[in-house]
């Protein structure tokens, strides 16, 4: 087995081991079901309030959280990035023959999969909670299933050049403003078409709104696109916005974090290690 192959190996068994690990951790298991069960809660309340065309606000809201919460693995895997670099794991791995292969893969295995799981947590019992949802077609979970490997493949490389630019926690809550602004205009709560036209195009350019998007068109019935822009689930864009963004990340990645890695030392450790002492200080 050439080196290479073996560094692979060797990150997705990280990767399973770290996603193990965060389901026995009950600080992590809580950080898993915390999220579903608020958001669950908060759809519930508002299942009854209808849209246009009849439509129920919490059967919209659902597949829009799925889609919110897949973009949200950017950040995931940022905020891992950055932790790792604080506490020497990333230059332990540098250390290593092909060890920041290995590093990113098992990242890579671990955020994907705790984000499935979280995915899966909120959508099954929204399922049996929340009315108006078309999902007795194989289509339907076809399509949950191309939107989210897309979305995955758009945010997760993201959040690695993230994870790479921000050198402490700390910077990292700069990421969480603009997120959090691109959430409200994304047509997760209601529909974006209540937003004026700039904002729409705002919302378009990013892929929360897209993944939000493809996730109606798989799991609202045909009646719910008329509330969308343009009256159409519009997949071909949904295709191509996620995909530019894929191949943006792609590109970029390697690049930074090959330029973050040469930077790493037990000296830079070192420093980010003391000025995080002086803060808790």
């Amino acid at each position: 087995m050439n080196p290479g192959t073996a560094a692979l190996r060797a990150g997705w068994s990280r990767g399973v081991i770290e996603l193990r690990q965060s389901f026995t951790n009950g600080a992590e298991l809580l950080s898993h079901l915390l999220w579903p069960v608020l958001m669950l809660t908060a759809m519930y309340f508002m299942r009854d309030t209808t849209l246009g065309g009849g439509l129920l606000l919490g059967s919209m809201a659902l597949p829009s959280i799925l889609g919110m919460n897949a973009a949200l693995g950017m950040v995931t895997m940022s905020q891992l990035l950055t932790a790792d670099r604080e506490d020497g794991t990333l230059l332990r791995a540098k250390a290593t023959p092909h060890g920041m292969r290995g590093y990113l893969v098992g990242k890579v295995v671990s955020v994907a999969g705790g984000l499935l799981a979280d995915l899966a947590i909120l959508l099954l019992p929204g399922l049996l909670l929340i009315d108006g949802l078309a999902v007795g077609s194989p289509d339907s979970w076809l399509t949950v299933a191309w939107v989210l490997a897309l979305g995955m493949a758009a945010t997760l490389p993201l959040g690695a050049v993230l994870g790479s630019v921000f050198p402490s926690a700390r910077g990292q809550g700069l990421v969480q403003v603009p997120v959090l602004g691109l959430m409200a205009i994304s047509g997760i709560f209601y529909p974006v078409t209540a937003l004026p036209e700039w904002l729409e195009w705002v919302a378009q350019a990013f892929p929360i709104y897209w993944l939000g998007l493809g996730m109606r068109s798989a799991l609202l019935p045909d009646a719910a696109v008329d509330i969308e822009i343009g009256d159409s689930w519009r997949h071909l864009e949904t295709v191509g916005v996620l995909g530019a963004w894929a191949a943006l990340g792609l590109a970029v990645a390697p690049v930074v974090l090959r330029r973050m890695a040469r930077r790493e030392s037990g000296s830079s450790v070192a420093e980010r290690r003391e000025k995080a002492l002086r803060r808790v200080g």
